[in-house]
């Protein structure tokens, strides 16, 4: 198996970075065509839990908007051609886009579907304030 293609690293920050925008500028119809359209997706938010494709789509739905954040860091790492996971680190910003001091991260799991890379798991947490915290 071949860990880190380049080629699969770049489709796979596309679709990273096409769903960063789409959440941004809160496009559920992008969101939810990202989602593995299955019962057996799964979607872990700070607030929620949501099985399913169904669950994930009526949350989308009931989103005004998404707290804006910063990118610290990303972090893909691919296995093979078809599987992938992303990771992100955080920071909220306030609405006059000054940062907040919350650290947030999310994972998501891709995987290359027959209609392209999709989301099959993902996870979101948000951290307490901590000045302290380095990015490693």
């Amino acid at each position: 198996m071949q860990i880190d293609d380049p080629a699969v690293i770049a489709e796979v920050r596309a679709v990273f970075d096409r769903y960063e925008d789409a959440l941004m500028n809160n496009r559920a119809e992008i969101l939810d065509s990202l989602f593995w359209a299955d019962p057996r997706t799964v979607r872990f938010g700070i607030g929620e839990i949501l099985y399913g494709h169904e669950a994930i789509r009526a949350f989308r739905a009931s989103v005004k908007a998404y707290a804006r954040r910063a990118q610290r860091k990303v972090h893909i790492v691919a296995f093979g051609p078809d599987f992938a996971a992303t990771h992100l680190e955080y920071e909220r910003l306030g609405a006059d886009g000054i940062p907040t001091g919350l650290i947030g991260r999310e994972t998501k799991i891709m995987a290359r579907m027959p209609e392209g890379w999709r989301v099959v798991s993902a996870h979101v947490s948000l951290l307490a304030r901590d000045p302290g915290l380095q990015s490693r």
